[in-house]
């Protein structure tokens, strides 16, 4: 076999359509040695060391190696764990920069670097049988006209989305195709999302993850993924192409008929721990290539790693190797598989340059410059489970957030907690008291009521407490207390009026959600009615439980939904770019001034000071003035919108609302009542008159004269 000296960059497997570089760092390797696996019998290895070594990266090319080549890593070096240092050359070790992994992890001692029983003392036991192999992958594609859709924020409806919940039951889509890439390109599902009105998907992870060990013993399996081991490679179990590199030509299949459709493609990626685990944990990857570099380690123990996910470990940003591991796997998904955009978990362990949340540090610096990253949609989840981790509105400008206080509040005011009522009016309003001081926009705030982790929307009105005793915790894993009102009735019922309150709920936090601003997040099949059978952490049910039932959908639920968000995209007041100021704006159709947005009372008094305290604040009528100019289009047409004035009820009892005086306008119509949806006749208020709003419900007047 021939070996050619290489190049150092870029780090792991280049085919150039004669051969393939292959190149990995380590600044505490002595040795290391590549190990190629025939594909027909991947017991046998051939082993050739890498004799070239720049900056700390070896590397060599190698002719005639090819798409589909499986190969691994030896790292043979200091095995020190005191120290930090866990080389360990018996341990077949992934290609940190691999762009394809084929096969699992098979849960045998050998892929564990110590002895059970006696951690300090080095496994010799050789891992290679036992291990997923990096795949070399064949960089070409035919994207055609391919083009980003690049829907400004203000326009965005997200949806978040597993790729194999999401596809695994709907007809229509080859039993084949179901629970894979293909799946989500597949038509049926582009009708779906696209009748919808969703711009963006929001898929949880597909980078390359681990099944855990302890919920294999368990006959379980991780499902949403949040243990990732290849930051470079999708997730090989979501093809129906093969694992060999096709993976990757279907994922970039996936993408080019989602933009097609006009929807853009955000990734829910895992860059603050990996699948590793603490000292305890195997290894697969880092560790044995170099451990201090790529993990944070304890300043008192070398031997233990610094957990800020609760995962075991966490990724070390204050190292250039492990940040350039970061930005290269970014900009890989952008440029070679044309993402747009990121959902980054657990986003405040990746400010962590040293013990707080720094917003200055490196990592959001290098965002900043860098101008592939710098110009996708970046939207951080503010929190980890550290010290001072909770981090709503506190990140960079360039950053949009999971807004974990609109999903509190919302939830909150629609139980009839007290004292809700001037928060909700800030979430709903955009959170300028959160984004609007450094320089931010209302569209930073990603809003949402319910996502992956927690209960469904449905079972958020259905369940007092989480039923998780399928996941093999004695139901006390996930959230122990529902934020929500729930009828007082667990589960399935025929009651119809228990029924028929738990659907006005759902409409009420849908319609809320779609009438604030900001961006909203739709959960897959909230929007159907999905149960978990009170499952409020179904991180290990890859299952009918956790799995859309498409033939049990809501169609009612569905309707009103495609119609929110229509009525959402039609109206600009309802996407604004920048936050309300409560100051005047001249109109077509009045000849006093009206202010942007005005806050009354139900019977029609405008809030004050002290009314925004009061306990009857389970109740707030909302004016949006549409008549203030507006601009879009690139030549900067004018247009006016509607103006609309919202009542909210979160009470038990129905109750009556006054409406605006006649300077806001002569008469009003009723377009949407979450208490009864399907109204089909016209229903007008004049000004100053009284609309009775029933029980738990919202209802939106558009001014019409």
């Amino acid at each position: 076999m021939q070996v050619w000296p290489g190049e150092r960059y870029p780090l792991g497997a280049t085919y150039d359509g004669m051969g393939t570089n292959f190149a990995i760092f380590s600044e505490v390797a002595e040795k290391i040695e590549l190990c190629l696996f025939d594909e027909w019998d991947v017991g046998h290895e051939r082993r050739v060391e890498l004799r070239e070594v720049d900056a700390y990266v070896w590397h060599a090319y190698i002719p005639g190696i090819g798409p589909g080549q499986r190969y691994g890593y030896r790292v043979h070096g200091p095995y020190d764990p005191a120290g930090g240092l866990r080389c360990n050359p018996a341990k077949l070790l992934i290609d940190p920069y691999a762009k394809a992994i084929d096969g699992d992890v098979r849960w045998d001692p050998a892929v564990y670097d110590y002895i059970h029983g006696d951690p300090e003392r080095i496994n010799a036991d050789d891992s290679a049988p036992f291990m997923p192999k990096s795949v070399v992958v064949n960089p070409y594609f035919d994207w055609g006209n391919d083009a980003p859709p690049r829907i400004p924020y203000h326009h965005s409806v997200i949806y978040e989305a597993h790729v194999r919940g999401l596809t695994m039951r709907l007809p229509g889509i080859p039993e084949e195709l179901r629970g894979t890439y293909a799946g989500i390109a597949a038509p049926p599902m582009i009708e779906h999302l696209t009748r919808l009105g969703i711009t963006a998907i929001e898929l949880m992870p597909v980078h390359q993850f681990v099944n855990d060990h302890r919920l294999t013993d368990l006959g379980l399996r991780n499902y949403w993924g949040y243990n990732t081991i290849g930051f470079f490679a999708p997730h090989h179990a979501y093809s129906a192409l093969g694992h060999l590199g096709q993976q990757v030509q279907e994922f970039r299949g996936m993408v080019k008929a989602l933009h097609a459709a006009g929807i853009e493609v955000i990734l829910d990626v895992v860059y603050n721990h990996t699948a590793e685990g603490n000292h305890l944990g195997p290894t697969l990857s880092f560790k044995g290539v170099d451990n201090p570099s790529y993990y944070r380690l304890s300043e008192d123990d070398r031997r233990y790693y610094v957990d800020y996910t609760g995962t075991g470990n966490s990724l070390n940003v204050r190292s250039p190797h492990s940040l350039q591991l970061i930005m290269d796997s970014l900009r890989y998904w952008v440029t070679e598989m044309h993402v747009d955009g990121f959902r980054f978990d657990l986003a405040a362990t990746l400010a962590r340059e040293f013990y707080e949340v720094d917003r200055l540090s490196t990592f959001f610096e290098v965002v900043q410059q860098d101008p592939v990253v710098s110009r996708v949609k970046l939207i951080a989840e503010p929190w980890d489970v550290g010290p001072g981790g909770y981090q709503v509105g506190n990140f960079p400008p360039q950053w949009t957030e999971w807004n974990g206080k609109y999903r509190d509040t919302v939830r909150d005011f629609w139980r009839g907690e007290p004292a809700t009522l001037a928060e909700f009016a800030s979430r709903i309003s955009g959170s300028a008291d959160l984004y609007q001081d450094d320089g931010r926009r209302p569209f930073h705030s990603i809003n949402f009521v319910t996502c992956h982790d927690g209960f469904t929307l449905n079972d958020l009105v259905s369940y007092n407490d989480k039923h998780n005793e399928a996941n093999g915790e004695d139901n006390r894993d996930g959230e122990s207390h529902n934020r929500s009102w729930n009828c007082g009735v667990e589960g399935d019922t025929d009651d119809p009026e228990v029924l028929g309150l738990r659907a006005r709920q759902r409409r009420n936090f849908i319609a809320t959600l779609l009438l604030s601003q900001g961006v909203p997040m739709i959960g897959h099949g909230d929007e159907l009615g999905r149960t978990q059978r009170g499952n409020n952490n179904a991180y290990c049910q890859d299952s009918e439980l956790a799995w859309i039932d498409w033939d049990d959908a809501d169609t009612d639920l569905l309707d009103f939904t495609r119609r929110l968000v229509e009525f959402r995209r039609q109206h600009q007041v309802f996407q604004r770019r920048r936050f309300f100021t409560g100051l005047t704006v001249r109109g077509r159709e009045v000849d006093e001034p009206l202010p942007d947005l005005a806050w009354y009372t139900p019977d029609g008094r405008e809030m004050t000071g002290e009314d925004w305290g009061n306990d009857f604040g389970r109740s707030v009528a909302l004016f949006v003035n549409g008549e203030g100019i507006r601009e879009r289009g690139q030549y900067g047409q004018r247009h006016h919108d509607a103006s609309f004035w919202l009542c909210f009820n979160a009470h038990d009892a129905p109750l009556d609302f006054t409406l605006a005086p006649a300077e806001f306008g002569q008469r009003w119509e009723l377009v949407i009542s979450t208490a009864e949806p399907d109204q089909d006749k016209t229903t007008t208020v004049e000004a100053g008159g009284t609309l009775c709003v029933p029980d738990r419900s919202l209802v939106v007047l558009e001014r019409v004269a």
